[in-house]
């Protein structure tokens, strides 16, 4: 039987201690001999590389997601403004068209009545609103006629201008930006 003491039992505890540390770290004993390779390290090294290049690949697609739905939903945030400006003009071009009437219709005896400078400035308002909302009217009367623009309803001859060109404006056409709200109803010349 042997008898230890507790310098020999601390002893073999440490070594025993070392031994399994150095052996899960893959070396043995002799710290000079390590039991993992080279190769295999590199084997590692390559495959850390790999996973480091499929986290970034990852994260960058997320990044260009990300910056691509931004874009979208601010062109659809663009759209829908546009879309509620050309509403709002359409329901208002009638109104203005009743006022162009009725402005160029006054009596005489109450051209200079208070009440018609309120009704111009009314109108005048009207048309402000139409050009906050950059909506502005088609060029008609002397331009040569487009259907992108224009609405013929009748031909008639003129000495004036030549065949394809618009002569008389019968109702104004509005567009914001690209986007026609309303074409133009014109006469073309024969």
């Amino acid at each position: 039987m042997t008898v230890m003491n507790d310098d020999t039992v601390r002893n073999s505890v440490t070594e025993d201690g070392r031994d399994e540390a150095l052996a899960s770290a893959g070396m043995t004993a002799n710290a000079t001999e390590p039991s993992v390779t080279a190769s295999a390290l590199e084997e590692q090294l390559d495959a850390a590389r790999t996973e480091a290049a499929r986290n970034l690949d990852g994260w960058q697609r997320s990044q260009a997601e990300f910056a691509n739905a931004r874009k979208r939903f601010d062109k659809q945030r663009a759209e829908a403004y546009v879309n509620a400006s050309a509403d709002m003009a359409a329901k208002l071009l009638p109104l203005i068209d009743d006022f162009e009437r009725a402005l160029a219709n006054v009596p005489a005896p109450i051209t200079d009545d208070p009440w018609l400078a309120g009704m111009n400035l009314i109108y005048r308002k009207m048309l402000a609103v139409l050009d906050e909302l950059n909506v502005e009217p088609i060029p008609a009367e002397g331009t040569p006629f487009d259907p992108n623009f224009h609405e013929a309803l009748a031909q008639e001859p003129s000495e004036t201008y030549p065949s394809g060109v618009i002569v008389r404006e019968m109702r104004r056409g509005y567009h914001l930006g690209d986007r026609v709200i309303r074409p133009s109803l014109v006469v073309v010349a024969a």
